[in-house]
Formats: C-alpha cells, structure tokens, sequence
C-alpha cells in the first residue's frame, strides 16, 4: 500500500510538468498493479481501497494528457488488456473511467462498438445463471462519453440485472436529455437489497437540487444521501448544503430518524450551541462518556451549567456500563470536570454529590464507588 501512494505521488508530481509522461507512467503502473499485489493476502480489502483510491487519482492524469488519437488508442488497448488479465480483481474500477479516459467522443463510440456485441450477447442469455462481462462497465461509460444516449438506454433495459452500478449510467444519460423526473424515477427504481441506497439518493437529491427544488430534495434523500461516517459529519453537511433550513430543525429530523440512538446526536447539537438540546438527547439514549466529559472540560467557562450536566451524564453511562475500556482515570476526569463546572456555576457541591450517589447502585455502580469513594462517600 505505500509503495502504490509513493508510485501515485511521483506520477502527479511528474504530471504538473510533463502531463504525457506522467499518464504514460500511470498507464504502466495501472498494467503492473494487479500481478505484482496477486500473491498478496488482502483479506481485509485495504490493498483494494488503495488501488482504488489510487485509480481515483490517476485516471484524470490519463485522461487530461494531450497526446495524438494512436497514443491514446494504444494506451487503451494496453489498459484493456489490463482488465482482461486482472484476475483478483484489482483494477475493475478501471472500466467505470474508461469514458473518461477515452477523452474524445469518437475514440469512446469506437470502443462503445468493440464493446457491444460481447454485452449484448451475454445479457440476452436471461435465465442461463450469472454471466459477466469483464468490459461491462467499459462498455456503459463510452456509450455515456460518445453520447449515445438512446443506445445506452436501450441496452440496460436487456440487463438481467437491476444492479446501480450499471443503472447510474442510465440516470446519467436520462440526466443529459433533459429528462430529470425520468431520471430520479429509474434511479429510484433501482433500489434493491444490497443496492447502494445512500449512492442512489444522493444522485435523485442531486437532480432536485438542480432543478431548484430544495424542499423537495430535502423531504425525500437528504438524510440519506449525506449520511457521513459520523453523526457530527453527517449534520455539518447538511447544514452548508441547507443554509435556509435552521440547524435546529435539521438536527430534530435527524434525532428523529435514528429512534433509540438520540445519544449519538450529543455533538452536533453542541456544536450548533443547541445545549439544552444536547443534554436532552444525552439523557434519552447512551452517548460515549468520554465526548461528554470532553465537553464538560472544554466548557466549563462559557456554559458551566451545560458542561455540569454533561459531566455528570458522563459518569451516568459509565455507571451503567457504556463506554470502551473505561478506566478510573475516565471516572476521576468526569467527576473532576463536572465539579469544577459545577464551582463556576455557583451550584452547590453538595447538588452534585447527591446526583451521583445513585449511580453506585447502577450496572458498574461498585466500580464508580471504588473509584468516587472517597471524594463522595455513600451518605
């Protein structure tokens, strides 16, 4: 994996110069990646979203060279040669670009009409088990790129398969003909079990949006289509491509999507300032001790009675057996974050001591009192 981000670096830095060069280097190496990493066990699919992310990068590098139309037909015909022998595979990635990657419309219809009597012929065998095509993908992106739009359309109503990763050229080339409401109703209908959903929405929102629709766009896929890999991720994204929509709002239709997991929105409302709100999601669900205590800490100052109660949820969810690898240290900073909040608020020590009390009766309660003993013995 680091020698193809090394190999991917020296290629864009070579490309900034000598663009011919550097896509004729990132032709050699897209050749060599799938038999030298072969042998490698990747079980865990990181080699794979290397050699992915490292396609991602180099297929604009191919595509933008200027270079004359044999150059590049023969930089297509080594590549294919690439897909055909690309066994793991590695590289399949590689047919999705291929319009791109073809970078005039003719050199794409060329490859389009290479492609097709292959695809036709296996997707007319409906009913005879899986067949598959190496140059599927190929074939869908050059008729996209030679726009020949008609054709495309017509050969995915063949496909056996309602499967996204093909039916996206579809929407693309619905999309292209203007016909946009034709467009979100074949991606919709492509939706199926273990279809990407979030992929699907995001394209349909993308189409509302273009067409002005933003209430539309966000009722029906927004939620989904910016779904992020945090909830924090996840609320930021929507409030900057929202901006009419006020975060609170926003923030109460994700709480609300998500029955059970309230907790998991604690964040987010704090960082929109929304602190009541954020104490009360904290309340109605389990939400990781240590972003509480985090946030107690970090504003015990500027909101002393928020950064309280969230200390104090901290060691509410420890003691009831919510966090990874909880040690004393996580219930000594809680305890100690919650208390000087509590100082700053004018709250009474005496307050805070008799809310965590109970919680030595909780799931965990005799490790938060061995811990808390002595600071805030049993009364």
């Amino acid at each position: 994996m680091k020698r193809v981000k090394e190999a991917v670096k020296e290629i864009k830095q070579v490309a900034r110069k000598e663009p011919a060069v550097a896509a004729e280097g990132a032709v050699i190496l897209l050749e060599k990646l799938s038999p030298a990493l072969e042998q490698v066990d990747s079980s865990s699919g990181a080699i794979g979203s290397a050699v992915n992310k490292a396609i991602e990068s180099l297929a604009p590098i191919i595509a933008k060279a200027e270079v004359d139309p044999k150059t590049r037909q023969r930089w297509m015909e080594r590549l294919w040669q690439a897909l055909q022998d690309d066994d793991i595979p590695y590289i399949e990635l590689l047919g999705d670009h291929w319009g791109e990657l073809c970078a005039t419309p003719e050199i794409a219809s060329y490859w389009a009409d290479e492609f097709l009597p292959t695809l036709n012929t296996v997707w007319s065998r409906k009913g005879s088990g899986f067949t598959y095509f190496k140059g599927t993908s190929a074939c869908l992106a050059s008729l996209s790129a030679a726009a020949r739009h008609d054709e495309l359309l017509a050969l995915l109503n063949q496909s056996p398969y309602k499967w996204w990763a093909y039916r996206q050229w579809g929407v693309q080339a619905l999309v292209a003909q203007g016909k946009l409401e034709e467009a979100i109703r074949f991606a919709e209908d492509s939706r199926g079990r273990n279809e990407p959903d979030g992929q699907i929405s995001e394209r349909c929102e993308a189409i509302l949006l273009s067409m002005g629709q933003h209430e539309e766009a966000y009722s029906r896929f927004a939620l989904q289509a910016n779904n992020k890999t945090t909830h924090l991720a996840t609320f930021r994204a929507l409030v900057r491509k929202y901006p009419n929509k006020s975060a609170e709002s926003i923030l109460n239709d994700l709480i609300a999507s998500t029955p059970g997991d309230e907790g998991r929105w604690f964040a987010a409302a704090k960082d929109a300032g929304l602190y009541e709100m954020a104490i009360q999601v904290a309340r109605s669900s389990p939400c990781d001790p240590r972003t509480l205590t985090r946030a107690a800490r970090d504003f015990s100052e500027k909101q002393p009675l928020f950064a309280c109660e969230a200390g104090l949820l901290a060691l509410h969810w420890i003691s009831e057996g919510y966090g990874y690898d909880i040690t004393g240290k996580d219930v000594l900073d809680a305890y100690s974050a919650a208390t000087k909040a509590a100082s700053l608020a004018d709250t009474e020590p005496d307050l805070v001591d008799a809310s965590i009390r109970p919680m030595y009766t909780a799931h965990d309660g005799q490790f938060m009192e061995r811990v808390l003993g002595r600071y805030v013995p049993k009364a």
